[in-house]
């Protein structure tokens, strides 16, 4: 089939529009008009701290103001290093209001990590939580990094909280160091600096719905990130078929933010989306059960998009808590298949529904899903979105299209999907086919649903996040005790995948633990090999080119 048919809607599915009408908004815009309806309303809870969009609004105008100071105008580039808080969020819609691209980092990444993405964009506004100021500092002499702003999330605590963690105890103590560094160093000022010019006036110009908005990084198969830019209209067009393909309804939603903001399914349908329906925000920094237990029932939370892993450890917190999940009533997940066994747990716990959806950063991300009703079907990941074509066609002939049920190539094209990469026209050039874009999945229909079945690109998905056996090999390469080097994914039941590294040894092997706390150093931890396998030597073609899918064969199961 060519391109996607136009459904019709069998019994028990609930009739979503094909074709949608998208405003002429910016994000900013949209935001103004939830704060304007919603003012009063809660936005955001972050660790049971609530903001209102009253009180969220006005710090975007204040800490827009600062930025205009360190002279950030449109078409500026600032960068976040930023937990899931309300930081993150106001600075960036403070930095879009200004016509600024936000470009959001993974808070964890080593200055190594960074530095080649610094260099790729050229930001010059850094905001950073605190406990990564001195590697982003780092980077000044190497980068176009001039100013450095660092968020101590404890200020974002209920004032009870912050007290207790001020407690001379060490529990309390190490519970501090995971939200803050308790000080900055020289060179950089602090998030509350911002605030100090007062607001913007109201007459500043702002974007355009075809101005770049955000700025995200992918993994590549060279090893090298490339930066993928998405619009105002690429993101809101995405929010606006979440609306459609789900039902929610604006002023009833209640959301859970755990996924991180510069990962594009959480900064999409985790936090943008919830600003369009003007819902409640539950803002968890990082993915601990406890936490996401809590903030769950704290809020009364009846929607959130997760990966598997988090899913599970959820589960497992409130089997073991004996704590009640019903009222969650929908779930999206992505990243990763789930088993049919796992779904009917967790809808047997909740008494809701777990759908599966798929998408990519370069489409905003989300393509295809399940219907939000009883016609989803499990171990596929559904049907198009509005205004969304998908085709399966043969990889090495992309204009065509494959029989319906066999295995081929998943192109995509739609409101959602971005124009190309940061300054890589060879990489652009190579992403499209007749204005389609290449997913590098494998894919196959069952009827009008559609079945992923295996990747063409070499990257692993670990726990929703991708990672580059090229850069991760490189990295490996610099141990005295490693020749060479092989990085694969394994199957993993919790994280989709799991890095393993094949290893050519230089003398005696270190242990696992070794090689793990050894690479922990240069990489961030989902990076980081789960096993390192000692092989005689690795397969290759008659080029010498690694044959990745025999050095598969050679790990053994766990």
């Amino acid at each position: 089939m060519p391109e996607t048919d136009p459904m019709t809607e069998p019994a028990g599915r609930r009739s979503v529009p094909r074709k949608l009408d998208y405003p002429e908004l910016t994000i900013p815009q949209m935001f103004e008009d939830s704060a304007q309806h919603r003012g009063s309303a809660v936005c955001t809870d972050f660790l049971g701290r609530t903001r209102t969009y009253e009180q969220i609004a006005d710090e975007v105008r204040r800490v827009a103001m600062g930025l205009v100071t360190l002279g950030v105008e449109h078409g500026s580039r600032v960068a976040v290093l930023l937990p899931t808080c309300p930081e993150n969020l106001v600075v960036t819609l403070a930095a879009l209001r200004l016509g600024a691209h936000v470009v959001q980092h993974n808070p964890l990444y080593s200055a190594g990590e960074l530095e080649p993405m610094f260099l790729d964009h050229g930001a010059k506004v850094v905001v950073a939580w605190d406990n990564v100021v001195p590697a982003v500092l780092s980077l000044r002499e190497r980068t176009p990094v001039e100013h450095v702003i660092g968020v101590d999330l404890t200020k974002s605590l209920p004032a009870k909280l912050r007290l207790a963690l001020r407690l001379p105890i060490a529990k309390a103590k190490e519970s501090r160091k995971k939200l803050t560094a308790g000080s900055l160093p020289d060179g950089a000022r602090p998030f509350a600096s911002l605030g100090e010019h007062g607001p913007l006036p109201l007459g500043q110009p702002g974007p355009r719905p075809d101005d770049i908005a955000v700025i995200m990084y992918t993994s590549g198969t060279t090893g090298r990130p490339k930066g993928v830019p998405l619009t105002h209209a690429n993101l809101l067009a995405n929010c606006h078929q979440g609306v459609a393909w789900t039902g929610l309804r604006f002023g009833e939603e209640r959301f859970l933010a755990v996924l991180p903001m510069f990962h594009a399914f959480g900064l999409t349908v985790g936090v943008l989306l919830a600003l369009v329906l003007g819902a409640q925000i539950s803002m968890v920094p990082s993915p601990e059960p406890k936490l996401m237990l809590d903030a769950i029932k704290r809020s009364d939370t009846n929607f959130f998009v997760g990966v598997p892993p988090l899913l599970e450890a959820i589960l497992d917190e409130a089997e073991k808590k004996d704590v009640s999940l019903r009222g969650l009533e929908w779930v999206l997940s992505g990243a990763m298949s789930m088993p049919a066994e796992f779904v009917q747990r967790w809808e047997s716990a909740t008494g809701g529904r777990l759908i599966e959806g798929y998408g990519l950063t370069e489409t905003s991300p989300v393509v295809v899903g399940n219907p939000f009703d009883s016609t989803r079907r499990a171990g596929t990941i559904g049907l198009p979105f509005p205004d969304t074509d998908t085709r399966v066609v043969d990889p090495d002939e992309p204009s065509r299209d494959v029989p319906e049920g066999e295995e081929g190539e998943l192109l995509v094209r739609g409101p959602q999907v971005f124009d190309g990469y940061l300054d890589q026209p060879e990489e652009t050039e190579k992403a499209f086919v007749d204005g389609w874009f290449r997913t590098g999945d494998l894919a196959r229909h069952d009827g009008d649903y559609l079945v992923i079945s295996g990747r063409l690109k070499e990257l692993i998905v670990t726990g929703g996040f991708n990672v580059s056996p090229i850069e991760v090999e490189a990295v490996l390469r610099k141990h005295e005790s490693i020749r060479d080097v092989a990085v694969v994914g394994m199957p993993s039941s919790r994280s989709g995948e799991q890095v393993v590294a094949a290893v050519v040894a230089d003398g005696e092997l270190p242990s696992n633990e070794e090689l793990r706390a050894w690479a922990k150093q240069h990489l961030t931890a989902y990076k980081v090999p789960r096993r390192f396998v000692e092989v005689e030597e690795l397969p290759t073609n008659l080029l010498g080119k690694v044959v990745r899918r025999d050095v598969v064969d050679l790990i053994p199961d766990e």
